[in-house]
């Protein structure tokens, strides 16, 4: 005696047999897809998964309602999931990703920042100048700015003679390259601190901005007072341009996102914080390229420049390659060509 089949198995044998062609054929064109041949697909090919996939996409929603067979739902399902990545999924490359950020999406989030990027060089300039004033008139407040085991004996008590060695590269070793390590360190986590903090009103990274420009303003007033302010100015400023702005920009980047949350408009804070940190994030990706740079100026430009001229002539040429770069017209002898 033969067993008859079910009514629900002859409802399945048949749903599969009037669609599974169309399966079939979006089954291939997963697997050419899959195997890295995307772009040997014909213009027939590409138009077609889409159509192939709501095809599936229905046939998997009537297989739920109805309760057919297990396996083919999974199938149904697997199936769908594929081609989804490859309708709604970003098909960018690596390369295609890294040419967007660098050509678009970083410069249009620095521009959007202008603002508080005024605000955040104000901030450091601010704490730069008072604590200069302060040095140059009571040369104790040095101590309160810079460390003494990081300034490294590079303080008020040293003589004229040593503080020029350091900046000549006679005494590296146990001169400034300690402290210029440290303030590349210290300017990395400032700016890292400024973004992280930017969600508390603003407010910490308005303090951080004031402080780190606290201790350059020190230390500047500490050589100038000896009338070498001219040359620990080029020491400074050949990586400076670079590590400073990057430092400003992080600012800039947590105040967007505090000012967002104080005043959120029509928004929630939240939704008006997420809106704010999506730029913000963007920003803070270049930073973080911008400190490399800087890195790399401080270890090798500033110790294979010692001319005092060169030196302000790489600052120069920093600061009108990130000037262009950033807001100049579209920014098109470096993003567009």
């Amino acid at each position: 005696m033969t067993d008859v089949p079910s009514p629900h198995t002859l409802r399945s044998q048949r749903f599969r047999r009037e669609r599974e062609a169309d399966w079939a054929r979006l089954e291939r064109l997963m697997d050419k897809v899959e195997k890295g041949s995307a772009a040997k697909l014909t213009d027939d090919e590409i138009l077609a998964i889409p159509v192939l996939y709501r095809s599936t996409l229905s046939a998997l929603s009537v297989a739920r309602e109805t309760s057919l067979d297990q396996g083919l739902v999974e199938f149904l399902e697997t199936l769908s999931a594929r081609a989804y990545f490859f309708v709604y999924g970003s098909r960018a490359t690596l390369q295609d990703r890294l040419a967007s950020f660098f050509s678009n999406d970083w410069p249009a989030s620095v521009r959007s920042l202008w603002r508080e990027t005024l605000v955040s060089g104000a901030l450091m300039l601010l704490g730069a100048v008072v604590a200069a004033w302060l040095v140059s008139v009571e040369p104790d407040w040095f101590y309160a700015f810079v460390p003494a085991d990081l300034a490294g004996g590079r303080d008020p008590a040293a003589s004229t003679e040593t503080l020029r060695a350091t900046l000549s590269g006679a005494d590296e070793e146990a001169g400034l390259s300690v402290f210029a390590a440290y303030l590349f360190t210290h300017n990395a986590q400032v700016a890292i601190l400024a973004f992280a903090l930017g969600f508390s009103l603003c407010v910490p990274t308005a303090l951080l901005m004031l402080y780190n420009g606290t201790m350059l303003g020190a230390f500047f007033a500490l050589f100038a007072s000896r009338g070498l302010g001219v040359e620990i100015g080029g020491w400074l400023l050949i990586h400076g341009v670079t590590e400073l702005f990057a430092v400003t920009l992080a600012g800039a980047a947590g105040l967007k996102i505090g000012w967002a949350v104080a005043f959120p408009a029509d928004r929630s804070r939240l939704d008006a914080a997420v809106a704010a940190g999506r730029t913000a994030a963007v920003v803070m990706g270049g930073v973080v390229v911008m400190l490399f740079v800087a890195g790399l100026l401080e270890g090798f430009g500033r110790q294979l420049i010692v001319d005092t001229g060169a030196r302000y002539a790489v600052a120069a040429f920093t600061a009108l390659i990130w000037g262009a770069y950033f807001y100049g017209p579209r920014g098109r002898a470096f993003r567009g060509l």
